[in-house]
């Protein structure tokens, strides 16, 4: 019987946008099998000169390559969150080196979040909470739970990401947390 080989593991990224904020929250953890290669990862950026930010699951390097590609179609239709991830992820879909690309993204701007993917699909979360990765379900579950608090948006995804850290083994409490204000 062959085992199979080990793969990354890596992430937790979740947005929470209440009372005019907007919030993306990411772990620092990157893993390999049952090792823990990093855990201080910066998975969570500001693009596009601070008016969007985003963050990312899966492999590394395929996440770089699709946040420089994010940010030149935020340069190419500036101000128009959804139509250049729209217009990235017919790229992402359609190229033949971007279809090998494994990662997804949450990105969000003053009124809008979506969760891009490589199988093209741009997605608008149907209330004001996603998130993506491996403990991506544990922070949802977590933050779903938080929202109707009196926390704010910043202590929701803290506490949310606490939670996802606390029960899934490639996650940990290493956050970066980058913050806007929200108009929706």
């Amino acid at each position: 019987m062959t085992s199979a080989p080990d793969t990354w593991h890596a992430t937790t990224i979740l947005t929470v946008r209440k009372a005019g904020k907007v919030v993306i929250a990411g772990d620092g953890q990157v893993s390999l099998g049952q090792t823990i290669i990093k855990g201080n990862a910066r998975k969570v950026r500001s693009l596009a000169g601070g008016n969007v930010i985003s963050g990312f699951a899966g492999a590394t390097a395929d996440a770089f390559t699709l946040f420089e590609r994010l940010e030149s179609k935020l340069e190419q239709y500036p101000a128009q969150l959804t139509r250049a991830c729209v217009e990235m992820a017919k790229d992402w879909r359609t190229d033949r080196y971007l279809r090998r690309l494994e990662a997804m993204m949450i990105v969000a701007d003053p009124s809008t979040t979506l969760v891009l993917t490589g199988t093209g699909d741009v997605l608008e979360p149907e209330d004001s909470l996603m998130a993506i990765g491996s403990g991506g379900n544990y922070a949802l579950a977590a933050a779903r739970a938080l929202i109707d608090t009196e926390m704010d948006a910043e202590a929701i995804a803290r506490k949310s990401m606490k939670i996802a850290a606390e029960i899934c083994v490639y996650t940990n409490e290493n956050l970066v947390v980058e913050q806007m204000d929200s108009t929706a």
